[in-house]
């Protein structure tokens, strides 16, 4: 079994060693967007039942679907990526949770608020938009 496992190591380490790249790039580019990305919520962003439609929703239908097929595409890629990470070195859930965010599905607002308001990733996040002068985020009671 340990044999198979070195053999199948060797055969595929250009494989193996992309995919370490790929996950160290995604790390990083991680690391420098999400403070910049915390900070572009509005601070009611979760504050509302509903969430409103972005700009680009009103954009020519080409372009909309353009977007959104393209969304949908790379959080798919980025889902599918984190799970392959959660037994390979990377940042899986990370990468799991950006998938989410970017992909288009019923029910992804309640399942952010809920994702977002948990208590140690809220001081988180409202420490990363301190840290970029923005108000902490706001929740509806």
């Amino acid at each position: 079994m340990v044999e198979s496992l070195i053999r199948w190591i060797a055969e595929h380490h250009v494989l193996l060693t992309g995919i370490g790249f790929a996950s160290l790039v995604i790390f990083i580019v991680t690391l420098l967007f999400l403070p910049w990305l915390v900070a572009q919520l509005p601070a009611d962003y979760f504050s509302h039942k509903r969430r409103e439609p972005p700009q680009w929703k009103q954009l020519h239908p080409l372009f909309r679907y353009m977007i959104l097929i393209l969304k949908n595409i790379v959080g798919w890629v980025l889902l599918l990526a984190g799970l392959a990470m959660l037994l390979l070195p990377g940042q899986g859930w990370l990468t799991v949770l950006f998938g989410l965010i970017l992909m288009d599905y019923p029910g992804k607002f309640r399942l952010e608020r809920r994702i977002v308001s948990q208590p140690k990733l809220l001081r988180l996040i409202n420490w990363l938009r301190a840290k970029q002068h923005q108000p902490p985020l706001l929740f509806a009671s």
